[in-house]
């Protein structure tokens, strides 16, 4: 579910919440119950808009070890049929081979239930 941040100018406060985007949220007071604070001395009819503070799905890139640390397995397309293994771990083959059963990354070992 996205997250929104509010902003009521009456106390200058800026407050995230989770809710449905079929949802907007125009009072401080509806701000208050979808998450959960308190109301205070504003009154719950206080204006409230909605603003952006940061982009979303803005994250911070990650790289291959971050992949690797995750246990996902990156492969680089290298020549025809022939990908690199850039987040290998153990004894896996730093090539991929299309045909080689033997170069295949060791995906049973990092998939967990």
């Amino acid at each position: 579910m996205p997250r929104y941040d509010y902003f009521c100018k009456e106390n200058d406060q800026v407050v995230e919440v989770i809710h449905p985007l079929s949802i907007k949220l125009t009072r401080w007071g509806d701000v208050c119950e979808k998450s959960g604070l308190e109301l205070g001395a504003v009154s719950a009819d206080s204006p409230v808009e909605r603003i952006i503070t940061t982009a979303p799905m803005a994250n911070t890139p990650m790289g291959n070890s971050g992949l690797k640390n995750l246990g996902f397995t990156k492969l680089v397309k290298r020549d025809d049929g022939v990908y690199e293994n850039v987040t290998r771990t153990g004894t896996e083959s730093k090539f991929m081979k299309a045909g080689d059963p033997s170069s295949m990354p060791h995906l049973n070992k990092k998939i967990s239930d």
